[in-house]
């Protein structure tokens, strides 16, 4: 995105030292906790991000070339993690038996250790292999117990939609139903990207300033020559903004609570952690009113975005060849071996006037002279964008991290030839129910999906 800034000079030992100091305090409470934002928003901008790009052979010693880069995914809203390449090439994801709904219906799992006597919702989960491993278009959408479920909400807004079409439109058949269907989902959910998430995440004025209400789009700093690409600026520093917005431990449903993202031990108990790539347990489908506001419920907040993790997320759960190591470590790692440039010079380059070494708060951590030093002079991109929107409230993305993820995420729809805006930009949803005509949100699709 700022192909001509030099790339921040750290070194590793100084990164690992910040990395390992911003936790959240050990007994936070609420004064972390983000009341405009509810906590599904996490967990959806996590889905976004698996759905935007996908390089399964990404490693940190990969150069900041976006042009060398190669996405094995589409850098599209395209849903291609829930319909993986479609009925013909990926029929495994599919209805075949049913002949009213062959290559047409999404596949939903049955839950094994859950009574058949259940209802239809509480047997749900992926579909999975014998190993539990979920056989969905993305791997990664099964990595977390919140993230699953979320892939499920998809499965079965897809399935409900041709449920809808096939009331209201019965003469679409087939391939032309699949057709429909799927494209009246990828735009209903194109539109909670631009028009429910980005202003939450970056507040009103910045994404009107870049999608305006007509359609029109307003880029000053992504550019492509060919076809739009993920910035590393975005993927790696600015979008990780999400990670602040974890909560050490969430409230599934009335009876399943505070369970944590991920447990303190290095072989915890089934139903000790969210930890993904297995089966749902019995009693852990998700009441998404306690993630999202639906008619009167009070859901659970999100955390600010600020340079505090949570602190399980200050011990990652270990691996065959690494140990325990802080995310925030692995984040800082991760933007110098892609030779992000520093904060302050991103910000000189979109003409806004960079915090100074008070603002940058590192007097807080016990770090050293030497080492504050070095990351006042050149701050990484990944610190830099949370510590602004910490300056502002930790409500939002301030003003760098902000026009970097709105603009990408507009800009990557913009280039979409397949989009609701390219194909009618001032399109509004109205078929799908929604609690304000000619509005959806998130929690109009999980109300959607899910009663």
């Amino acid at each position: 995105m700022f192909r001509e800034l030099p790339p921040a000079v750290h070194t590793p030992e100084t990164l690992a030292a910040l990395g390992e100091k911003v936790s959240e305090p050990r007994r936070a409470g609420t004064a972390h906790d983000n009341a405009s934002i509810p906590a599904a928003h996490t967990y959806l901008g996590q889905f976004i991000d698996h759905d935007i790009t996908f390089d399964p052979v990404s490693r940190l010693q990969r150069l900041n070339d976006p042009d060398a880069l190669h996405d094995f995914r589409s850098p599209r809203y395209d849903l291609d993690s829930l319909y993986g390449s479609g009925p013909s090439d990926s029929p495994y994801l599919y209805e075949w038996t049913d002949p009213q709904s062959r290559g047409i219906r999404l596949l939903v799992g049955h839950n094994p250790d859950v009574n058949d006597r259940d209802e239809a919702l509480e047997r749900a989960d992926l579909l999975r292999n014998r190993q539990g491993r979920a056989i969905i278009g993305d791997p990664r959408n099964d990595e977390n117990i919140i993230i699953g479920q979320l892939q499920l909400a998809f499965v079965r807004f897809h399935n409900r939609t041709v449920q809808l079409l096939q009331e209201k439109r019965p003469a679409l058949r087939g391939r032309a139903l699949f057709e429909e269907a799927s494209r009246l989902v990828r735009w209903h959910y194109q539109w909670v990207v631009v028009r429910d998430f980005l202003p939450r995440v970056v507040g009103r004025t910045t994404a009107n300033q870049v999608l305006k209400a007509d359609g029109t789009v307003q880029l000053d700093f992504f550019a492509w020559r060919h076809q739009p690409f993920i910035p590393v600026e975005f993927s790696v520093a600015a979008y990780r903004f999400g990670h602040s917005m974890i909560r050490p431990a969430y409230d599934l449903n009335a009876v399943v609570r505070q369970v944590p993202i991920f447990a303190a031990r290095d072989r915890p108990g089934q139903l000790e952690h969210l930890g993904g790539f297995r089966a749902l347990p019995a009693a852990w489908t998700i009441e998404w009113k306690r993630f999202v506001k639906i008619g009167s419920s009070r859901p659970q907040p999100s955390r600010k975005i600020n340079t505090r993790l949570a602190a399980p997320l200050m011990k990652l759960p270990p691996e065959i060849d690494r140990p325990r190591r802080s995310l925030a470590t692995l984040n800082l790692l991760r933007g110098r071996a892609l030779r992000l440039p520093s904060g302050q010079a991103v910000a000189g380059a979109m003409t806004i006037a960079p915090l100074t070494g008070g603002d940058l708060g590192l007097t807080r951590f016990d770090l050293g002279a030497a080492r504050r030093a070095e990351l006042e002079a050149a701050t990484p991109l990944w610190y830099y964008v949370l510590r602004e929107a910490e300056l502002g409230g930790g409500e939002r993305l301030g003003a760098v991290g902000g026009r970097i993820v709105a603009e990408v995420l507009v800009g990557l729809l913009q280039g979409d030839p397949h989009s609701f805006l390219r194909q009618q930009p001032t399109w509004k949803p109205e078929l799908i129910p929604a609690a304000r005509r000619g509005q959806f949100t998130l929690s109009d699709l999980l109300k959607f999906a899910t009663t």
